[in-house]
């Protein structure tokens, strides 16, 4: 095992880690809720939750915002809680972004812009933008991933299904497998960028004729399945 191996193993193992001892946090919530009679504050409760969640990014984030817009599936104020993370999500620093576009676009990759700011204009769940001008002088919008998502997301899926499983003990009105499909399949292709693209050029063909629908305009030479 390399030195580069061994770092990211221990990145994913810490990420693992985490992630389980959030997921034990909700289960024995979740537990203590159901057969023990204890009750809390629903708002307390969705409090907590996010809590457990701490500061991580990634799946978990994307998770957590993809059960928010399931209608009735989450109490109002789990929903209200969620939706916060988009906005608190953490941004790359410089060092991590300059080592991910080498990866993508290769050693030489600032050669291939005019400009390329270093802060982040905006962080979410699965990656960060940054803006930048071509070298002919076009505004562009550099969606980047964050490094190992593919691993984390299956990771964070294993972990998500234990507590959908719970949830539905302690709702027999909700069934969770289809629950989980779809968010599983959703995640999955979000992480394909080359999909995004084909994506967006479909809905180019069909919507070009309507004047009040602006689409993004992909680059190929600047875009990879990671970027």
């Amino acid at each position: 095992m390399t030195l580069k191996d061994d770092d990211t193993f221990g990145r994913r193992l810490k990420r693992y880690t985490k992630v389980s001892l959030s997921a034990g946090k909700i289960a024995a919530q979740l537990a203590g809720d159901r057969y023990l009679g204890t009750s809390a504050d629903p708002s307390k409760r969705a409090k907590q939750f996010m809590e457990s969640l701490g500061d991580l990014k990634g799946p978990v984030m994307k998770i957590a915002q993809l059960l928010a817009t399931i209608p009735d599936f989450l109490p109002d104020e789990y929903v209200t809680e969620l939706l916060q993370l988009q906005a608190n999500a953490p941004a790359m620093g410089w060092l991590f972004v300059k080592r991910r576009m080498r990866t993508e676009l290769g050693l030489e990759w600032e050669s291939k812009f005019k400009s390329f700011e270093k802060p982040a204009a905006a962080a979410a769940s699965l990656g960060q933008v940054h803006r930048a001008t071509s070298l002919e002088g076009k505004s562009l919008a550099c969606k980047l991933q964050y490094p190992d998502m593919s691993s984390a997301v299956e990771a964070d899926l294993k972990q998500f299904k234990i507590v959908l499983a719970l949830y539905e003990q302690t709702n027999k009105a909700v069934l969770t497998k289809g629950v989980f499909q779809e968010i599983a399949e959703r995640l999955r292709e979000e992480l394909d960028y080359e999909l995004e693209a084909k994506h967006i050029a479909l809905y180019t063909k069909i919507l070009q004729p309507k004047p009040q629908v602006h689409l993004p305009i992909v680059h190929p030479e600047l875009s990879t399945k990671r970027l």
